[in-house]
């Protein structure tokens, strides 16, 4: 049974690549009807994408285990590619400029790519392990997971910012293109932004994965790795903020700690599950 949301989150991985080349193709071309297409297809990704994990959690209970699609890497993969759109899209309203697109929705098709056709990726529904079966486990994931898909879209305007900026300090001619980009002062509103709304749910993401923790392991810390590098992580980002708030610091810096940020976040995901070992290598 389970194999039916496992395909249609397959497809997914496809319809998030025909929304990140449509996103470039519409900002280095400056055609208007492509960022429009971008846009839809990005919808239509998120909309997929919102079916396929209802469709996990429901698979679930038929197979008789009944638990949200975000106990395991696969699931967290999604998950993530979900909020990352979902944080783009909600931003892209706000603001009307599709420029910004090119980085999340390919960030978001990496992780589906990674999630549907790497080797060795279990897709199948599991029964959880008794350490996650906890009320702390929705809740725990989705602040992590938002915090962390704001934090990427605020790492993608860095890197346009720092394009900018350097196109801009050249009088480079090829910097017609980045004519759609909002502009600097812009740029940089959107990463505060971006990494307030990240920090605040990273922060309650911290504090309930610590409450789940004293009632698996008996204990609200046990600095086990990706504790560590989640606290890490967030001290990082306070740094950032704290810089802005009292330090009045703005422009290439606030660039450069959103990219140092997002590294942090792609090691405490990726390099902790796969470098190190702890009480969640099953994350």
């Amino acid at each position: 049974m389970n194999m039916t949301s496992s395909l249609l989150l397959s497809v997914v991985t496809f319809i998030l690549l025909g929304a990140a080349l449509c996103y470039c193709g519409g900002w280095l071309f400056r055609r208007e009807l492509l960022g429009k297409i971008a846009t839809g297809i990005a919808w239509m990704g998120l909309i997929v994408l919102t079916v396929g994990l209802v469709l996990r959690w429901v698979e679930s209970y038929r197979l008789g285990i009944g638990h949200a699609p975000l106990s395991n890497f696969y699931e967290s993969l999604v998950f993530g590619a979900w909020s990352v759109v979902l944080v783009y899209l909600i931003m892209e309203i706000r603001y009307r400029s599709r420029a910004l697109g090119v980085f999340p929705l390919a960030l978001a098709f990496l992780a589906m790519a990674y999630a549907s056709f790497s080797p060795g990726m279990e897709s199948q529904i599991q029964p959880l392990i008794p350490a996650l079966k906890s009320n702390w486990l929705i809740a725990h994931v989705i602040t992590c997971f938002l915090g962390y898909a704001a934090f990427a879209v605020a790492s993608g305007i860095g890197i346009l910012y720092l394009i900018k900026c350097r196109a801009s300090a050249s009088n480079n001619p090829g910097s017609s293109v980045l004519r759609r980009v909002p502009n600097i002062k812009t740029l940089d509103e959107l990463i505060y932004q971006n990494v307030i709304f990240g920090f605040l749910l990273l922060s309650v993401g911290i504090i309930t994965g610590a409450v789940w923790a004293n009632s698996a392991w008996g204990t609200y810390w046990s600095w086990d790795p990706k504790e560590t590098w989640s606290l890490i992580t967030w001290l990082v980002y306070a740094l950032m903020l704290h810089s802005r708030l009292v330090r009045g610091w703005h422009g290439p810096r606030m660039a450069w700690l959103s990219i140092i940020g997002f590294a942090c976040v792609l090691f405490t995901y990726f390099g902790v599950n796969f470098l190190l070992s702890g009480l969640h290598s099953y994350a």
